[in-house]
């Protein structure tokens, strides 16, 4: 369980990579740039003009190591993975529950419960460890609306209902995102959420963190044996893997959306990291790039407790025991799935 700690990402254009015994070589222009043993990683991420030998495929594929292709700006593009793991009766299962709306609901209510929570207490830190420096008041305003949202969503409401409470408590909470940012304020503003492209320095920092958090999330599902493509709060949709979009919900807020505000407001990056292209998207230099990966790594690294299992773990793992209890659920085992809200 503890590859799912460490990606292998791989950012230098026209990189190279092969099998060599058990282990993963990566070469640019001829030259050996890193060695890596396969049973220490969970995963590759190519960017770019990055190729892999077949060998090496075919390796990691047996081995349960997948490997995305993303563009160099982190549009998913291609993934190679091995044989689907796990039980088919579990997926079946799946399947079956996902046909039904009333499960289906339960399972978006828990799901919003463990986003909106943890948004909730990502404002409630900014007030403790920066009220001086932002509107208090708002976020103050918006911290008790998110309150109300998670007294409804406690209540028995249709899949329809619940999903409307998903876009207005998303609305209260990215509507006073920007008083979060307290540093750089003239390169680093945040008017609302858009994507595809994003239009933004903010924005392009949280997709390209979303984009990573799908393919962590994503492994781990599969892992178990789930399909990530049959989701609860999103429904189906051709080649959108909506039980992932499903599962990151409650880990965008403490991982991803803390992360873009710590780099912003600790200056890790600045204006000269980004840049607009002609169609008006905004993209992230190389260097910035790396320094959001290596950061990103870093912070699956550190420990967390997590209170349904009652132990402490690191943040990286936590993707793998989430899919692990939404598979127990499933199963009968468990009378409903514990989403992880931090503390």
């Amino acid at each position: 369980m503890k590859k799912h700690l460490n990606t292998l990402f791989v950012t230098t254009q026209g990189a190279y990579l092969s099998k060599e015994g058990e282990t993963v070589v990566v070469k640019v222009e001829q030259e050996i740039r890193l060695r890596v043993p396969v049973h220490t990683i969970g995963g590759i991420v190519c960017f770019g003009q990055v190729s892999c030998s077949p060998f090496l495929m075919g390796f990691c594929a047996e081995n349960g190591v997948e490997i995305s292709f993303l563009s160099e700006y982190g549009r998913f593009l291609a993934r190679v993975q091995g044989p689907v793991t796990g039980n088919v009766l579990l997926r079946r299962e799946q399947y079956r529950k996902a046909d039904d709306l009333q499960f289906s609901a339960e399972m978006a209510k828990a799901i919003l419960i463990g986003k909106i929570a943890n948004a909730r207490t990502v404002l409630q830190r900014a007030l403790r460890d920066h009220g001086d420096k932002l509107n208090a008041r708002e976020v103050e305003l918006a911290a008790k609306r998110l309150a109300h949202y998670l007294e409804l969503l406690r209540e028995e409401q249709p899949l329809n209902v619940v999903r409307g409470y998903e876009g207005d408590a998303a609305h209260i909470y990215f509507n006073v995102f920007d008083h979060l940012i307290i540093s750089q304020k003239e390169h680093f503003t945040f008017a609302e959420r858009n994507r595809r492209p994003p239009l933004d320095n903010v924005n392009c920092l949280l997709s390209f963190l979303y984009t990573l958090l799908v393919h962590d999330v994503r492994s781990a599902l599969e892992s178990v044996g789930l399909d990530p493509a049959v989701g609860f709060l999103h429904r189906d949709r051709p080649g959108r893997p909506g039980l992932a979009l499903d599962l990151i919900e409650e880990f965008r807020p403490f991982i991803a959306d803390r992360l873009t505000l710590s780099l912003i407001n600790l200056r890790q990056v600045n204006e000269k990291g980004f840049k607009k292209s002609d169609t008006g998207a905004v993209l992230m230099t190389d260097e910035t790039r790396k320094t959001l990966l290596v950061t990103y790594q870093e912070r699956k690294q550190e420990e967390i407790f997590h209170p349904f299992i009652e132990e402490k773990v690191t943040i990286g793992i936590l993707f793998h025991i989430q899919a692990l209890l939404l598979a127990r659920h499933l199963r009968g085992d468990l009378d409903g799935y514990p989403p992880f809200i931090w503390k």
